[in-house]
């Protein structure tokens, strides 16, 4: 028989109705002599009551058996404000056990105290836990917000190849061997960049796909080796026209799913500004714990480790708590995480210094400090000297760290802004040499066009990131659409005529013949998923994810394939 109705649509105007309902039981209760089950589908939960005449229906009936029943809808008598069907249950007249379960190896609750391992090797029964259902809800709701969006602005979805040309920079390739041309290998895309950007020189002037994309590196909290992006170009446009359409898109989307508003035009810091301030360039603004640089308070200091001082710099970050020896050790660990030895502290509370350096501070430097950080009654200065990226580096982290201390990070609270002015390049250690810092496509901006292949260091790119609650959630730039700059970009690279006609002179043949200026934008579904439904990681928001070894724990992937298959793809292993 087909059901009448969900597990969460049933509500007094049913009353009295016969009703067919099937799902899963998630609680069998009795009282007295009467059975109450709870009976659950993806759309919510009803309670069942069995009567003492029909409970021979219920004989050996276990949790996660999947039921249909028939019944009448009458009003409850105590009302459970929790649930929507809350103020009904159903007198069950029949009953009919579909397929039964096994004892599920752990207990399908929201609240679930198991390790992540075990969750991934049972998904199918992890997916049926409601905190986990409502998060793909809320993704698939986040897709169908942009596809609307985006369509009523004359943007085509368009899907580009999943099987392409490895090319150089960026991360590693995913590699799939062809059998049909011997010993040699498409590569899986990190992204549809150089497609898209052929789409714009088709005369597709506004492009937009939601599309899996795939890189070999080491796995986060935040990253999976295949994900899913929102990508999107357009023709005729700059860097403002996309950023203006991201922010009216990123509007929308938190204001259907989270009803928070929030206030456009987006506040925008250079790249350097946000490593000044917050030793990040995807800066959490939800609290303030501004980085300050201390060189001028102890420039004449006689402390020791501030000595040595000369092209480095002393930086803090001040906190109105005074921080517990534990919590204070914590960030030790931390700081050995970046390769300094240890942190430095002072404590003030009502004008009484404590701390590692306490007695060396003159009268003269506790008041500066007092002025520099607004110390009201009490407060914490974690402090270390260092050359400028590394030491901005671990105050960033630092900063973090005490934010989760002392729950500085608002749930429900959505800070948004564009980080822009990006380095063009950035120096290879491992390679020696400068690589582009996104991709070597990105146009230099306007007043680095003239040397921004001789300069390299003080290079900027017209590049974006769309950063949220310290997540970078989007990134783009203008594209190269000259001929000579490109050439100039591969030659500042390092790339020769050759690397450059092998790896893209099928993607440069195409610039011969007319193209628009155009830019762009990527946005991390994956991540905006997360922030939005709460989860500690996007694995949480995807419904078969890799754990952080890149293994699917369900299928056991990747594994082993046979001889037969390596042989006919002339590959051989080496143990």
């Amino acid at each position: 028989m087909k059901r009448t109705h969900t597990c969460g649509e049933l509500t007094l105007q049913n009353v009295d109705q016969k009703v067919i309902l099937q799902g899963w039981v998630k609680k069998i209760r009795k009282l007295g002599a009467m059975v109450f089950i709870d009976l659950k589908d993806r759309y919510g939960i009803t309670q069942l009551v069995i009567e003492q005449e029909n409970i021979n229906l219920i004989n050996n009936l276990k949790n996660e058996y999947v039921i249909e029943i028939s019944g009448i809808v009458v009003k409850r008598k105590s009302v459970n404000k929790e649930l929507i069907t809350g103020e009904i249950e159903v007198i069950v007249k029949d009953l009919l056990v579909i397929n039964k379960s096994e004892l599920t190896p752990f207990v399908l609750e929201n609240d679930v105290n198991v390790n992540e391992d075990t969750r991934l090797t049972y998904r199918y029964l992890d997916l049926r836990r409601q905190v986990m259902q409502n998060n793909l809800i809320i993704r698939a709701k986040i897709n169908h917000i942009i596809r609307n969006y985006l369509t009523d602005l004359n943007f085509l979805e368009v899907e580009t190849p999943y099987f392409a040309k490895s090319t150089p920079e960026g991360a590693r390739h995913f590699l799939v061997p062809s059998r049909l041309n011997k010993n040699k290998f498409y590569a899986l895309p990190q992204s549809p960049q150089l497609f898209k950007q052929l789409l714009m020189i088709s005369g597709i002037d506004r492009y937009y796909q939601i599309v899996r994309c795939f890189r070999d590196e080491d796995l986060r909290i935040d990253r999976q080796p295949e994900f899913t992006q929102l990508d999107l170009e357009m023709s005729f446009a700059t860097s403002e026209d996309v950023m203006q359409i991201s922010e009216s898109l990123i509007k929308k989307i938190l204001k259907e799913v989270k009803n928070f508003e929030i206030k456009e035009p987006l506040l925008r810091l250079s790249y350097k500004d946000a490593i000044d301030l917050y030793g990040s360039d995807k800066p959490d603004l939800r609290y303030e714990l501004k980085i300050h640089t201390l060189n001028d308070i102890f420039k004449n200091s006689d402390i020791k480790m501030f000595l040595d001082s000369q092209n480095k710099y002393i930086r803090a970050v001040c906190i109105d708590q005074l921080l517990t020896k534990k919590q204070l050790e914590e960030l030790n660990q931390q700081a050995k995480q970046f390769h300094f030895n240890s942190i430095a502290f002072i404590k003030v509370e009502n004008n009484a210094w404590s701390g590692s350096l306490a007695s060396q501070l003159t009268e003269v430097q506790k008041k500066q400090l007092i002025e520099e950080f607004n110390i009201q009654n009490k407060a914490t200065i974690i402090l270390n000297i260092g050359k400028y990226e590394e030491i901005s580096q671990l105050m960033g982290a630092i900063r973090i760290s005490l934010a989760k201390m002392f729950n500085l990070e608002t749930k429900d609270d959505f800070k948004l802004l564009w980080v822009v002015d990006f380095p063009l390049f950035e120096f290879s250690e491992q390679e020696n040499r400068y690589v582009a810092a996104h991709h070597p496509f990105t146009s230099p901006k306007e007043e680095s066009l003239a040397d921004f292949d001789t300069n390299k260091k003080d290079a900027l790119a017209c590049a974006y990131d769309l950063v949220m609650n310290g997540f970078e959630i989007g990134g783009g730039s203008q594209r190269i659409t000259n001929s000579e700059i490109q050439q100039r970009m591969f030659d500042a690279v390092e790339l020769n005529q050759k690397q450059v006609e092998a790896n893209f002179g099928w993607f440069m043949n195409a610039y011969k013949y007319g193209a628009p200026y155009h830019a762009g934008i990527a946005w991390g579904l994956d991540r905006i998923s997360m922030i939005l439904t709460d989860s500690n990681s996007i694995r949480d928001v995807i419904a078969f994810p890799k754990n952080s070894l890149g293994i699917d724990m369900m299928s056991n992937a990747p594994d082993l394939v046979s001889d037969k298959q390596l042989d006919e793809l002339n590959i051989k292993t080496v143990e």
